[in-house]
């Protein structure tokens, strides 16, 4: 079964709003690892537009204390602010992605051999923390062997341009380039995730193409099926696409 992890970005952005305390991002976990999700992601940036650090914080208590198995996934560019705040939670995985802060979400994934002068010290900081580590990369089948290279745990396929296209021929040629990176990041020995605009639409063929994917990471999708039919229900739906 591939895991599903609900990013909640979203929430916390609808919720920053106003200068309310809800919708609450730890109910809200609540809510979707109640529903059977296999755990949380977040992407904290500088400004704090949608999770801040005292989320960062409330929900590595909830999920230690209540979540026990539940994992714990940290999104971000390794900067030395975002280095020092994973050192300091811990969490069960992080993945760097190569985001200017100003960038409304993540629409790349690293050049891995441009970007070792980055990568390479933060991996060892990770490594020593014991976190296991994801790089965020593009569909293209030369990257996984530099990941394994720089020391990386796993790589996430950004699945935007699939997701933005799916049904069409060119998503068609997406879904094919992200196989063709996914068996390539396999044969290299590392574990794939996956992430970026799948939704209950796009996400079936996605799996029937790549079903040894170990983890999806889904926010905005889940976020806005959920505004129509509630996250427990949306998380069920996302779980029986993947076989939960």
């Amino acid at each position: 079964m591939t895991h599903l992890s609900v990013n909640l970005n979203a929430v916390a952005q609808l919720r920053n709003r106003r200068n309310l305390p809800w919708p609450s991002v730890t109910g809200i976990a609540r809510v979707v690892l109640d529903a059977g999700a296999s755990g949380i992601t977040i992407h904290p940036r500088p400004d704090e537009r949608h999770i801040r650090r005292k989320d960062v914080f409330e929900l590595n208590e909830l999920l230690r204390s209540a979540y026990p198995s539940a994992e714990y996934n940290i999104e971000g560019y390794p900067s030395e602010d975002f280095l020092a705040l994973v050192e300091e939670i811990g969490p069960d995985q992080v993945t760097f992605v190569p985001d200017d802060p100003r960038q409304a979400t993540s629409d790349h994934g690293w050049d891995i051999p441009r970007s070792k002068a980055v990568l390479d010290p933060a991996i060892a900081r990770m490594k020593a923390a014991g976190v296991r580590i994801s790089l965020f990369i593009d569909e293209d089948p030369d990257m996984p062997a530099h990941a394994k290279a720089v020391g990386a745990d796993r790589v996430e396929l950004y699945t935007g341009p699939y997701g933005g296209t799916a049904g069409t021929e060119e998503g068609s040629r997406h879904l094919m380039l992200l196989a063709t990176t996914a068996g390539a990041a396999h044969e290299a020995g590392l574990v794939v995730n996956a992430g970026h605009d799948l939704t209950l639409e796009n996400l079936p063929i996605f799996m029937q193409v790549m079903p040894e994917i170990a983890e999806v990471s889904i926010g905005h999708g889940i976020t806005a099926d959920a505004l129509l039919m509630g996250f427990p229900e949306a998380v069920r739906r996302y779980r029986a696409v993947l076989g939960g």
